[in-house]
Protein backbone atom coordinates (compact mmCIF):
# COMPACT_ATOMS: atom_id res chain seq x y z
CA UNK A 1 0.00 0.00 0.00
CA UNK A 2 1.00 3.40 -0.99
CA UNK A 3 0.29 6.40 1.61
CA UNK A 4 0.63 9.81 1.47
CA UNK A 5 1.17 11.72 4.66
CA UNK A 6 0.35 15.57 4.30
CA UNK A 7 0.78 17.91 6.74
CA UNK A 8 -0.44 21.54 6.17
CA UNK A 9 0.68 24.98 7.76
CA UNK A 10 2.49 25.45 10.28
CA UNK A 11 3.66 21.55 11.15
CA UNK A 12 7.18 22.21 10.10
CA UNK A 13 7.46 24.21 13.51
CA UNK A 14 6.51 21.22 15.30
CA UNK A 15 8.92 20.82 18.25
CA UNK A 16 8.69 24.40 18.68
CA UNK A 17 5.11 25.44 18.36
CA UNK A 18 3.62 26.05 21.80
CA UNK A 19 5.08 22.28 22.84
CA UNK A 20 2.81 22.27 25.82
CA UNK A 21 0.09 21.99 23.10
CA UNK A 22 1.52 20.21 19.84
CA UNK A 23 4.73 18.38 21.91
CA UNK A 24 8.22 18.58 21.29
CA UNK A 25 8.84 16.06 18.21
CA UNK A 26 9.94 17.28 15.37
CA UNK A 27 8.12 16.55 12.02
CA UNK A 28 11.20 14.73 10.35
CA UNK A 29 11.00 12.83 13.19
CA UNK A 30 7.13 12.41 12.96
CA UNK A 31 7.44 11.56 9.35
CA UNK A 32 10.55 9.06 9.85
CA UNK A 33 8.73 7.09 12.91
CA UNK A 34 5.39 7.06 10.08
CA UNK A 35 7.73 5.54 7.39
CA UNK A 36 9.81 3.34 9.81
CA UNK A 37 6.34 1.67 11.07
CA UNK A 38 4.91 1.38 7.46
CA UNK A 39 7.92 0.11 6.16
CA UNK A 40 7.50 -2.87 9.15
CA UNK A 41 4.50 -3.33 7.58
CA UNK A 42 5.57 -3.60 4.54
CA UNK A 43 3.97 -0.10 2.83
CA UNK A 44 5.41 2.87 1.29
CA UNK A 45 5.06 6.62 2.84
CA UNK A 46 5.97 9.44 0.98
CA UNK A 47 5.50 12.66 3.44
CA UNK A 48 4.75 16.07 2.21
CA UNK A 49 4.35 19.64 4.27
CA UNK A 50 3.45 22.97 2.73
CA UNK A 51 1.74 26.10 4.27
CA UNK A 52 0.34 27.03 0.77
CA UNK A 53 -3.17 25.96 0.04
CA UNK A 54 -2.50 25.43 -3.42
CA UNK A 55 0.89 23.16 -3.07
CA UNK A 56 -1.36 20.56 -0.68
CA UNK A 57 -4.41 20.45 -3.17
CA UNK A 58 -1.19 19.98 -5.80
CA UNK A 59 0.27 17.03 -4.21
CA UNK A 60 -3.50 15.30 -3.17
CA UNK A 61 -4.40 15.50 -6.83
CA UNK A 62 -0.46 13.95 -7.57
CA UNK A 63 -1.55 11.62 -5.47
CA UNK A 64 -4.56 10.36 -6.78
CA UNK A 65 -2.92 7.76 -9.17
CA UNK A 66 -0.44 6.63 -6.41
CA UNK A 67 -1.87 6.36 -3.17
CA UNK A 68 -4.33 3.89 -1.74
CA UNK A 69 -4.55 6.50 1.22
CA UNK A 70 -3.64 10.02 2.95
CA UNK A 71 -2.65 10.63 6.33
CA UNK A 72 -3.87 14.62 6.56
CA UNK A 73 -2.90 17.13 9.15
CA UNK A 74 -4.62 20.08 7.45
CA UNK A 75 -3.91 22.52 10.45
CA UNK A 76 -5.75 25.39 10.17
CA UNK A 77 -6.87 24.69 6.65
CA UNK A 78 -9.59 22.50 8.85
CA UNK A 79 -11.32 24.94 9.64
CA UNK A 80 -12.34 26.96 6.34
CA UNK A 81 -10.53 25.47 3.05
CA UNK A 82 -13.35 24.30 0.76
CA UNK A 83 -10.54 24.05 -1.59
CA UNK A 84 -8.65 21.00 0.47
CA UNK A 85 -12.57 19.61 0.60
CA UNK A 86 -13.23 20.15 -2.85
CA UNK A 87 -9.79 17.93 -3.86
CA UNK A 88 -10.53 15.46 -1.41
CA UNK A 89 -13.80 14.55 -2.45
CA UNK A 90 -12.60 14.52 -5.78
CA UNK A 91 -9.75 12.35 -6.26
CA UNK A 92 -11.68 9.87 -3.95
CA UNK A 93 -9.03 9.27 -2.09
CA UNK A 94 -9.27 7.11 1.73
CA UNK A 95 -8.10 10.26 3.61
CA UNK A 96 -7.88 10.20 7.23
CA UNK A 97 -8.15 13.43 9.33
CA UNK A 98 -5.57 13.70 11.89
CA UNK A 99 -5.32 16.24 14.50
CA UNK A 100 -2.40 16.24 17.22
CA UNK A 101 -4.68 18.44 19.48
CA UNK A 102 -8.35 17.64 20.48
CA UNK A 103 -9.86 20.73 18.36
CA UNK A 104 -13.46 19.67 19.93
CA UNK A 105 -12.11 21.31 22.97
CA UNK A 106 -10.00 24.06 22.05
CA UNK A 107 -11.52 27.46 20.89
CA UNK A 108 -15.05 27.40 19.19
CA UNK A 109 -13.61 28.48 15.95
CA UNK A 110 -11.05 25.16 16.23
CA UNK A 111 -14.15 22.79 16.32
CA UNK A 112 -15.68 22.97 13.05
CA UNK A 113 -14.05 21.07 10.29
CA UNK A 114 -15.00 21.87 6.69
CA UNK A 115 -13.12 18.17 5.17
CA UNK A 116 -14.92 15.81 7.88
CA UNK A 117 -17.59 14.86 5.71
CA UNK A 118 -15.01 13.77 2.66
CA UNK A 119 -12.59 12.00 5.05
CA UNK A 120 -12.83 8.37 5.67
CA UNK A 121 -11.54 8.32 9.33
CA UNK A 122 -10.71 10.86 11.84
CA UNK A 123 -8.26 11.14 14.81
CA UNK A 124 -8.02 13.98 17.36
CA UNK A 125 -6.38 14.61 20.56
CA UNK A 126 -3.85 11.36 20.24
CA UNK A 127 -0.76 13.81 19.95
CA UNK A 128 1.84 12.58 17.70
CA UNK A 129 0.96 9.06 18.10
CA UNK A 130 -2.51 9.82 16.47
CA UNK A 131 -0.07 9.46 13.05
CA UNK A 132 0.63 5.78 13.51
CA UNK A 133 -3.27 5.37 14.85
CA UNK A 134 -4.09 6.74 11.36
CA UNK A 135 -1.16 4.64 9.63
CA UNK A 136 -2.64 1.29 11.15
CA UNK A 137 -6.50 2.15 10.29
CA UNK A 138 -5.35 2.80 6.68
CA UNK A 139 -3.52 -0.46 6.28
CA UNK A 140 -6.23 -2.32 7.78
Amino acid sequence: MNILLLNGPNLNLLGEREPEIYGKTTLPEVEQMVQARAHELGHAVRAFQSNHEGALIDELHQARRWADGVIFNPGAFTHYSYALRDAIASTRLRVVELHISDITKREEFRRVSVIEEVCAHRIVGKGIAGYLEALEWLVR
